[in-house]
């Protein structure tokens, strides 16, 4: 299978380790990533609150460079890159006078003929078999709490994933490497991401509260679909381990890590070293299973 891919900013820089342990698993399930050519940032999490025009062009640019690569699918694996890639061309294919204008500055038009997916959506195109088969590892023990944040899911109007309040397809995921995703109130609650330089307080509160929770309702990890979710509440934990130094760690793991244990991938290909909270708790509960 190959598929579009757009990085976006933070995987090729402060979110790496998602792009390592991405490449990885999707090639041991033997998905090849054609990645986009002369991609740009789509403008998260600013532009859209700056200037209207420019947070459609941004994204809109990398759409017409998918086109003309004959990518048939983009995958996005940044929830807000996935988000302004779909909102762009939402508003661009809607108001046809704003698409005239966008296409005077991309050097193309914008259609829907590149499907857009995101991360969950990838590995549901990959297939349960697939995934099952390469199994080498099983999870059994280990507690996870599924992060959607607020821009995988929604506006449903435009996503149209899964339920905006309710999601449950990560769930499903988590369930084939032997994790037991639980039940809590925070899975789509914003973490505070477009405040994250200017408004650090902000950002600290709104961890420590998804934290907090998922660690109430009995998780031993946190599995994100998002390098800034993730970056918030990997970071932070020692801006809240200093307002609150009774705070118990908790690993931050993207959904594509996660998975890349169950594959019998290890630490460091998966790039758990380049995490700021420390994954031994977790591994700890890593029991390994001959499947």
């Amino acid at each position: 299978m190959k598929i579009g891919y757009y990085p976006g900013c933070s995987l090729s820089g402060t979110g790496r380790e998602y792009d390592i342990s991405l490449k990885k698993v999707v090639e041991l399930l033997g998905v090849d990533l054609e990645e986009l050519n002369d991609w740009s940032c789509c403008g998260a999490t600013s532009a859209h609150a700056t200037d209207h025009f420019l947070s459609a062009a941004l994204p809109a640019r990398n759409l017409v460079l998918a086109k003309k690569q004959q990518l048939g699918e983009l995958f996005a694996p940044c929830a807000a890159c996935y988000n302004r890639l779909l909102v762009s061309r939402h508003e661009i294919v809607i108001d046809p006078e704003f698409g005239r204008l966008i296409a005077a500055q991309t050097d193309g038009e914008i259609d829907e003929s590149v499907s857009i997916i995101n991360i969950i959506e990838l590995f549901e195109r990959i297939g349960n078999e697939k995934i099952l088969e390469n199994k080498k590892t099983d999870l059994k023990g280990i507690k996870a709490a599924c992060y959607y944040g607020c821009l995988l899911v929604r506006p449903f109007s435009i996503t149209r994933f899964d339920d905006a309040e309710q999601p449950e397809s990560m769930e499903a995921l988590i369930a084939l490497t032997g994790a037991e995703a639980i039940k809590w109130n925070f899975k789509v609650e914003c973490c505070g991401g477009a405040h994250s330089i200017a408004h650090k307080e902000i950002v600290v509160d709104l961890s420590k509260k998804i934290i907090d929770n998922a660690r109430l309702h009995g998780a031993d990890v946190i599995v994100v679909a998002c390098p800034m979710c993730h970056s918030n509440l990997d970071m932070r934990q020692k801006a809240i381990k200093k307002i609150n130094p009774y705070h118990e760690e908790m690993p931050i793991l993207y959904l594509s890590e996660l998975i890349g244990l169950s594959l019998g991938l290890d630490e460091k290909e998966l790039g758990l070293n380049l995490h700021f909270i420390p994954c031994g708790s977790l591994m700890d509960k890593v029991v390994s299973r001959e499947q």
